[in-house]
């Protein structure tokens, strides 16, 4: 076992987590980079790039920490890929993304085959971030419960973006490392907390794993279908719930409502085909499930600030 798995043990131990019930399952990771910045109790910072030749699933349980916390993984925003180790990995085809989730919080992790996955993961004690927040933790009181399931995923700002490619691609330790990478970490943090701000008002309730799991299903058809509106009856049906007890758990998760994610998710995907594959503004729009290039294009400049044209000058990739 190479020196990265042995740092992935040192790290579950450290935390009092099993990692793999089964050992020979590491054997199928493969570990391009594992970074590990312990400044616990207040924090700690886990950078790791990784590549599973099969897919495959573990219990992940509760950390055995001193105290409460919550954990921060920035998922899927990176610059590059590597494929020296794995010529076939791929990008995770998701939208890059902020998961809370509490420390105590058992969940089942899958790695997919092939699927290269990078990101930050933050630690935090409660008690240190109700210091850093001070006397503005009431506004985000919900984080503090410790007695709810919390579960939370946030779309990532292009400042989030920019910040976590900057760490990521810190390989060798900065001046005064356990500084900057707190600094960087707290950066985050606040950047992460004012979109959390900007959130619908909504009261939080403690979720079960049920709920989690049939929110994502739901967002995930969402996904599936980003050229034409989802029926919310077939998406009731889909999540087993009642349809305002759906609207209320997938907005406490994601932010937003059923429609409100479903035209953001649009609108970031034209942005992608525009940027990434060259197309022209009338083929991303129609094949959006756009009828209307005029209406297309007044949503685009709303949410992106400029037209889709002179967004896709500005922004395409060369």
């Amino acid at each position: 076992m190479n020196e990265m798995k042995h740092e992935m043990l040192r790290l579950a131990t450290r935390l009092g987590v099993p990692v793999l019930t089964d050992g020979a399952e590491f054997e199928l990771l493969q570990l391009n980079e594992i970074k590990v910045v312990d400044m616990l109790p207040d924090l700690l910072v886990m950078i790791r790039s990784l590549v599973a030749t099969e897919t495959f699933s573990f219990k992940r349980k509760s950390m055995d920490i001193e105290e409460p916390g919550l954990l921060i993984s920035f998922q899927n925003m990176f610059n590059t890929v590597t494929k020296e180790a794995n010529p076939t990995a791929r990008p995770l085809a998701c939208q890059p993304h902020v998961r809370i989730t509490p420390s105590h919080w058992e969940s089942e992790v899958t790695f997919p085959k092939d699927f290269h996955i990078r990101q930050i993961t933050i630690l935090l004690s409660l008690n240190y971030l109700k210091e850093f927040i001070g006397k503005d933790q009431g506004r985000l009181e919900y984080l503090f419960n410790v007695d709810q399931t919390l579960w939370i995923e946030e779309f990532m700002s292009p400042q989030m973006a920019k910040l976590v490619n900057e760490i990521s691609d810190s390989h060798n330790d900065p001046i005064l490392s356990e500084a900057y990478y707190r600094l960087k970490s707290l950066e985050l943090i606040y950047l992460l907390f004012e979109n959390l701000l900007n959130r619908q008002d909504i009261k939080h309730r403690s979720l079960s794993n049920y709920e989690i799991e049939a929110v994502y299903l739901v967002r995930n058809a969402i996904e599936d279908s980003l050229d034409r509106s989802s029926a919310i009856e077939g998406l009731v049906k889909l999540s087993g719930m009642n349809e305002l007890k759906l609207r209320k758990i997938f907005t406490q998760v994601f932010g937003m409502g059923l429609n409100e994610y479903h035209q953001h998710r649009r609108l970031q995907e034209a942005a992608r085909l525009l940027r990434e594959e060259k197309r022209s503004v009338s083929e991303v729009g129609y094949q959006l499930g756009f009828s209307n290039l005029s209406y297309f294009g007044r949503l685009f400049e709303k949410h992106f600030g400029l037209t889709p044209k002179k967004w896709s000058e500005k922004n395409r990739i060369k």
